[in-house]
């Protein structure tokens, strides 16, 4: 199985708007994040996790022009603003499916009215198949998923394990049961936000606390701010099993 990170950086992507911080002005193209993002391919299955503001850049730089279906894990902006982007996807392939929790799904439908308009819909809007997710596993072709639930501030999101991959994005804290679905995980992807605590994300010593919980053989930092510091410098203080990711990494699972 092939792991693509397709972005990641945080809600506002690094470097920040006229951000002037030293990280935000770095030469490192590792320093350089879109908004978090990853494609998972499998036996000529290619499914996407989450479709923020950057999946028609992340597409072009990846080369991919058919996907099997997009899976989100919450509804915020950064993960959800570029499905206006889908349409190439649809227009060449017929329906694109999307998977969602109830509560993603409705705000889509909210946000992308013109998109799931039944009536005069819109005749460029990208064709989707919608499916509704719950805390059960599913199937996308060749990839088996299993929704693992975490807490992103008060709100509950996804992540997903598939296979010995484990994939958990914007998480505050995660429950006891739902850590026991990651047992025995090769690879794990957790998001780590900054060094200083914040309200609804962890910061590094968190997501190294709770990679010592779940002891994957490797694991790999995603969800970054520039308040988290340099690629070169915070590598240096990780883990020999705990990598910093970056956009265009690629890795087998």
């Amino acid at each position: 199985m092939k792991i693509t990170f397709l972005g990641t950086g945080t809600s506002q992507g690094v470097p920040v708007i006229g951000c002037t911080h030293e990280v935000c002005l770095s030469d490192d193209p590792r320093d350089k994040r879109l908004r978090s993002s990853v494609m998972i391919e499998k036996a000529g299955t290619k499914v996407v996790i989450d479709c923020g503001p950057d999946f028609r850049e992340q597409m072009l730089r990846t080369h991919t022009s058919k996907l099997d279906a997009i899976v989100f894990t919450h509804f915020h902006a950064d993960h959800t603003a570029g499905l206006d982007d889908t349409r190439p996807f649809t227009q060449r392939n017929g329906a694109l499916p999307i998977y969602a929790r109830s509560d993603v799904m409705k705000s889509l439908e909210e946000r992308f009215g013109y998109i799931f308009a039944t009536t005069n819909k819109y005749w460029g809007a990208p064709e989707l198949e919608q499916h509704t997710i719950t805390g059960s596993p599913f199937k996308i072709k060749s990839l088996s998923f299993v929704p693992v639930e975490v807490q992103h501030g008060k709100l509950t999101i996804f992540g997903f394990r598939v296979g010995d991959f484990a994939y958990i994005t914007d998480a505050k804290t995660i429950a006891d049961s739902q850590k026991k679905k990651l047992k025995g995980v090769h690879t794990l992807v957790i998001n780590a936000l900054r060094i200083e605590p914040h309200p609804t994300h962890m910061n590094l010593d968190e997501a190294l606390r709770f990679i010592d919980e779940v002891r994957p053989e490797k694991a790999y930092l995603t969800h970054i701010s520039h308040r988290l510091g340099f690629h070169r410098e915070v590598s240096k203080i990780l883990p020999d099993n705990v990598f910093l990711a970056y956009d265009g990494l690629e890795i087998n699972v």
